[in-house]
């Protein structure tokens, strides 16, 4: 009689994973137009996609292919260098598939329909379960419970899920109801009203979009999904509703190492979700440790060179407070608190920035001044800018989001040439100051004439 241990073992080798990483992602605007969501960096050091990757590997799990569709160069590219060395370093192999049309003309319609155009890829790996996870959410989770828990249940298929409160699930994301042992009992996607936990009402169990399914159903399941004309090809729109009923589907709940506390899960598809996601790193690092030794997700560096950390032609120091530094930074007297830098991002003498997330090769120059907001990769800020209030930002012609998360690109930033106007300025100052748009509630002290944006004078 096999022990536990090494029947788990044989789970994992016979699974197979596939990681849908073709989201569009609009709802993150500038970000996401020239770029995939699931390879838009976060942190100090990787990209969304290496969460779901890095559970993997941290979990045993080394036969994996990525779907890909929407602007996949950048996606394609980081998965090439910084994880084509999983056939060496882990033992294990990882396949790249693009929306190749293999079932039909059409590029993938759905999740389902992802799945379905691979199917005779995963028929080739004849695996006995498939593993289907989304290629853009942030978290770390330990799929062999998954796993362990599909097998036990003789389930058909499980749902990964979590507790949520009702009110983040309405309308964003998948709810599903379950019994006692754990069996579905209902799933509704993206309801206006969620189905609330009976002994947490202000909870209801959302789906992950993480599944297990016994590869004989899944072809099955497919198979009857692509000829359904009024389908949307996706599970939780279409299949999991569709076969609660004759088929073992069960949830697994995700939760942390002590069994009970709800652990970290974002989907951070906004821009609002995607900076507390990183202010959560700040915050929450007993919840979500990108430093954890015993679960680490496995980044790509973009700089092996040291960060700098001097002070500037005033002499002054840096004044550092709760903040991640990535690889290659250079940090010149200045204030920064609450922040997260990427690699290779540069901050000038004298430059403040409050509760900002920057992405890799940011340039802030000298006395700009930022609070709560998202630099976009390889933007340089103006000296003296200062983006402190969303008025201001709205002014300047930036995106602010509900929340008042102000998102900087250097589109914006290009569109300043050639327009003057005048701007306040202190009259005796030792230090480096911050250029705003004169507003008539602004005391005037020493008026000077430099370029600002157009945008400026059109609003």
């Amino acid at each position: 009689v096999m022990n536990a241990e090494i029947d788990l073992q044989q789970i994992i080798e016979n699974t197979m994973v596939l990681v849908l990483a073709g989201g569009q992602g609009s709802r993150l605007k500038a970000l996401t137009e020239t770029r995939a969501k699931p390879v838009l960096e976060f942190g100090s050091h990787c990209r969304i996609i290496d969460f779901p990757l890095s559970n993997c590997v941290n979990s045993g799990l080394n036969q994996i292919a990525v779907l890909t569709q929407y602007k996949s160069q950048c996606l394609i590219r980081h998965l090439m260098q910084h994880w084509g060395t999983l056939n060496n370093s882990f033992g294990g192999r990882l396949d790249i598939l693009p929306a190749s049309q293999q079932q039909s003309e059409s590029w993938y319609q759905g999740t389902a329909d992802a799945c379905f155009q691979n199917i005779d890829y995963i028929k080739s790996r004849a695996p006995k379960y498939v593993m289907i996870l989304s290629g853009d959410h942030v978290y770390q989770m330990d799929y062999r419970k998954l796993l362990a828990e599909h097998v036990k249940n003789g389930a058909e298929m499980t749902v990964s899920c979590i507790e949520v409160p009702t009110k983040n699930a309405a309308n964003q994301l998948g709810v599903l109801s379950a019994d006692s042992k754990g069996r579905v009992t209902a799933f509704d996607e993206k309801p206006c009203k969620p189905h609330p936990l009976l002994d947490a009402p202000e909870y209801c169990l959302a789906s992950m979009g993480n599944y297990v399914v016994n590869a004989e159903v899944l072809y099955r399941l497919l198979k009857a999904d692509a000829k359904a004309l009024e389908s949307d090809h996706d599970f939780g729109k279409n299949v999991i509703p569709n076969i609660i009923e004759q088929h073992k589907v069960f949830a697994h709940r995700f939760r942390g190492a002590d069994g009970c506390q709800i652990p970290y899960w974002r989907d951070v598809g906004t821009i609002d979700s995607y900076w507390r996601a990183h202010m959560d790193l700040l915050n929450n690092s007993d919840m979500l440790n990108l430093a954890d030794p015993s679960w680490p997700i496995w980044g790509s560096a973009l700089s092996s060179a040291p960060t700098q950390i001097r002070g500037g032609t005033q002499k002054g120091q840096c004044d550092l407070n709760q903040i991640l530094i990535g690889t290659g930074c250079q940090l010149t007297n200045c204030r920064i608190h609450h922040t997260v830098l990427s690699s290779n991002c540069a901050i000038g003498d004298g430059a403040s920035l409050q509760g900002c997330a920057l992405l890799p090769d940011v340039t802030i120059e000298a006395g700009a001044k930022l609070k709560n907001v998202i630099v976009d990769k390889g933007v340089t800020v103006p000296a003296n800018l200062a983006i402190d209030d969303i008025n201001i930002a709205k002014h300047f012609g930036f995106s602010v989001s509900e929340k008042g998360v102000v998102l900087i690109t250097q589109q914006v930033i290009d569109s300043f040439a050639d327009v003057e106007i005048y701007f306040d300025v202190p009259q005796k100052s030792t230090s480096v100051s911050p250029i705003r748009p004169m507003h008539s509630e602004l005391s005037t002290r020493n008026i000077v004439r430099t370029h600002v944006p157009s945008a400026l004078n059109e609003r």
